[in-house]
């Protein structure tokens, strides 16, 4: 665990990469709630490119939840066969459509978004990041999976929602919303996995990784 473990002096020190990022809308290219919940799902174990490449068509045959809660496996299949797992995907999506039936039913908690197929806790960090939803957790997804421990901010782990679970720890409500996508950028723009452009991150001055690195 890095020297800034206290909640407030991590609020302050993350405050540059708040600034960079905040309110930057998400690299899956969405135009309303409907179609961020559905690629959001897509996306899962995929990239997010893949899907964005694959949404314009999807969306023209199914615009809204009314059409696709009346299509069925075999006609939404052909839409989504380049992503990944999309047997399941088209299962879970076509479940939802059934159930929620109409765009208007989407709902933004983390109680109602988990409890419908195909969204865990991240998916639902994101959707309701996206629509300005009162935090209710933190997203955790690949990048930030990496980058929170190499930075210091938690200790290493795979598990996605126990990583969510030490940040909602360690950090103060008030960033929840933007801080998780905050460090995805980061991940994926400067913090890469090699050859990382430390000289150029805004919070390189309480990285673990940087200082380790100085020395």
């Amino acid at each position: 665990m890095s020297l800034f473990d206290n909640p407030t002096d991590w609020a302050a020190n993350l405050e540059p990469l708040l600034k960079k990022y905040k309110g930057r809308k998400h690299p899956l290219e969405y135009e309303n709630l409907y179609q961020l919940m559905v690629m959001v799902i897509l996306s899962a174990q995929d990239s997010d490119a893949n899907i964005n490449k694959i949404a314009p068509v999807l969306f023209e045959a199914y615009p809204n939840l009314e059409s696709l809660a009346v299509s069925n496996v075999d006609a939404l299949i052909p839409h989504i066969s380049k992503v990944r797992n999309f047997g399941t995907k088209a299962s879970w999506l076509l479940e939802i459509a059934q159930q929620l039936k109409e765009n208007k039913n989407i709902p933004l908690t983390m109680e109602k978004l988990v409890a419908l197929k195909g969204i865990g806790r991240k998916s639902a960090n994101v959707i309701m990041r996206e629509m300005q939803a009162p935090a209710e957790g933190i997203i955790a997804d690949l990048h930030v999976i990496r980058v929170a421990p190499r930075i210091g901010l938690i200790a290493e782990s795979k598990d996605g929602n126990k990583v969510e679970k030490q940040l909602m720890q360690v950090l103060p409500k008030h960033i929840w919303g933007e801080i998780g996508m905050s460090i995805s950028f980061l991940g994926r723009e400067i913090c890469r996995p090699t050859n990382p452009k430390c000289e150029s991150c805004p919070v390189n001055n309480c990285c673990d990784y940087y200082r380790n690195l100085k020395n």
